[in-house]
């Protein structure tokens, strides 16, 4: 008989495979935007799309990928360590919305289309703000890190776009405890249980 996955180890592959589809996404959209359309205003990234959908699978573990997709748009950019200060931590204003995901919110949120996006959408605002408050820290005149919002506005309409995509898919856009819990009542029914 195969062993089944603990919920830890399936957490910790489901993490791991969300990462690297984050820092290789990340990646390629970044280096494309600096090759191909380096005299735009705006930037696209999937780190505050990827990041919604972890928080509504796994909670606070959604910090990690929040850091890591931070970290690879610097790297990818060329920046400076402040900068990596900046995106890498500010990104972790992402975790303001948690309160939002407490109690039946994830249901709630999950079976909206509409707060789905709005979701999404608050995601982005929160990594934005994060972003913001630590450039602020480190001395960025706030004129400038009011950049952070107008520069990064087309991410938030990706960011809805692909939530909302994730959100129709099953099991994507759910918390996995109950999405696993839900897999294991549907396999009792099959097999002719109660």
């Amino acid at each position: 008989m195969k062993r089944q996955l603990t919920l830890a180890e399936y957490r910790a592959v489901d993490l791991t495979l969300l990462a690297v589809i984050l820092a290789v996404c990340e990646y390629g959209m970044t280096l494309a935007a600096r090759q191909w359309f380096s005299n735009q205003l705006y930037t696209v990234s999937l780190t505050a799309a990827l990041c919604a959908i972890v928080l509504m699978r796994w909670g606070v573990w959604a910090g990690l990928h929040a850091m890591l997709g931070g970290a690879v748009f610097w790297f990818a950019s060329g920046g400076t360590p402040q900068q990596l200060a900046i995106y890498g931590i500010g990104n972790l204003g992402c975790l303001l919305v948690l309160p939002l995901l407490r109690g039946n919110g994830k249901e709630k949120i999950r079976r909206d289309k509409l707060f789905t996006a709005l979701f999404a959408l608050a995601v982005l605002l929160a990594m934005q703000l994060g972003r913001a408050a630590v450039a602020l820290l480190l001395g960025t005149p706030w004129q400038t890190c009011v950049g952070f919002f107008t520069t990064d506005a087309l991410s938030g309409v990706f960011a809805m776009v692909v939530v909302s995509l994730a959100g129709r898919l099953d099991g994507v856009f759910e918390d996995q405890k109950r999405y696993l819990h839900r897999l294991q009542e549907q396999q009792k029914k099959e097999k002719g249980g109660f």
